[in-house]
C-alpha cells in the first residue's frame, strides 16, 4: 500500500501525487456546477460551490515542509454545497464506526442536501443516531474520487478501517466540510458539524460526470479511469 516495494518509494509517491494533483487541477479548472454519480443503486447529484477547489493530501506545513497527510491516500477530494445533494446512493463497502459497529448494505436518499432516509441491511439505527447530533450531520461535507490505479482498491479486500477503505473507492462524507477548499466568498457556506463520517460508494460500475453551469455533462470517471 505504501509503495515500499518500489526501488525508490519516495519517487513512486512523487509520481502518483503528480497524477492526482493534475486531476485535482483539471477538476478545479472546469468549475463544474455539480457532480453526477450513477451506478447500481446510485443516482446522485451533488452540487458544488462556485469557488470550490479540488485537492489531494499533498500539503505543506506552515514552515514549508511538504507533508503527504494520511498515507496511503489515493483520493482527489472537495467540499460540496451542503444544500444541493439529491437522489439516492448505495454504499459499495461496509462502514465501521468508531466503536466497532459494522454497517452493511448502507443506503441513503437525499433531498435538498439532507439525508432524509438512512437505511441498511445491518445496524442502520447506529448511524442514524450519530447523525442526530446537529443540523449538519445529515448533509455532505466531502466528495472524494478514487481511480483504479491505487494500491488498495485492486486488492479487493475490505479492511474495516475507514482510512484504508476510503482509498480503495470513491466516497462521500456526512458532516463537517473543509473550509480551506472554499474561496472567501463561499467559505461560510461549507458544512459545519461535529461529525465527519466517510462511506464508500465507488466501484468499476460507478460513472462519474461533471455538470457545467449550462448543463453540459462531461465524463470524469469511467470504469475507474480518469476521463478529463
Amino acid at each position: 500500500m505504501l509503495r515500499l516495494d518500489e526501488p525508490d518509494p519516495v519517487a513512486a509517491w512523487d509520481e502518483r501525487m503528480a497524477v492526482l494533483n493534475d486531476c485535482a487541477a483539471r477538476l478545479t479548472e472546469r468549475r463544474f456546477d455539480a457532480i453526477e454519480l450513477s451506478g447500481p443503486g446510485t443516482e446522485l447529484t451533488i452540487g458544488l460551490l462556485p469557488t470550490a477547489t479540488w485537492s489531494t493530501v499533498d500539503f505543506s506545513t506552515a514552515k514549508g515542509l511538504r507533508h503527504l497527510a494520511g498515507l496511503p491516500s489515493e483520493e482527489v477530494f472537495t467540499t460540496p454545497d451542503p444544500g444541493r445533494t439529491s437522489g439516492q446512493v448505495t454504499a459499495t463497502m461496509p462502514l465501521v464506526l468508531g466503536d466497532g459497529t459494522i454497517i452493511r448494505g448502507l443506503r441513503f436518499r437525499f433531498e435538498g442536501g439532507v439525508a432524509v432516509e438512512i437505511d441498511a441491511d445491518e445496524n442502520a439505527e447506529a448511524l442514524r443516531g450519530l447523525t442526530e447530533i446537529d443540523g449538519g450531520a445529515r448533509r455532505l461535507g466531502e466528495l472524494a474520487l478514487v481511480d483504479g490505479e491505487g494500491r488498495i482498491g485492486p486488492l479487493g479486500t475490505v479492511f474495516y478501517n475507514t482510512l484504508l477503505d476510503e482509498s480503495a473507492a470513491s466516497h462521500i462524507a456526512l458532516g463537517n466540510g473543509f473550509p480551506f477548499l472554499i474561496g472567501d466568498a463561499d467559505r461560510e457556506r461549507s458544512n459545519h458539524s461535529a461529525r465527519h463520517i466517510d462511506f464508500m460508494i465507488g466501484s468499476a460500475e460507478l460513472d462519474v460526470d461533471g455538470v457545467t453551469a449550462d448543463g453540459e455533462r462531461v465524463p470524469v470517471l469511467r470504469n475507474l479511469a480518469w476521463q478529463l
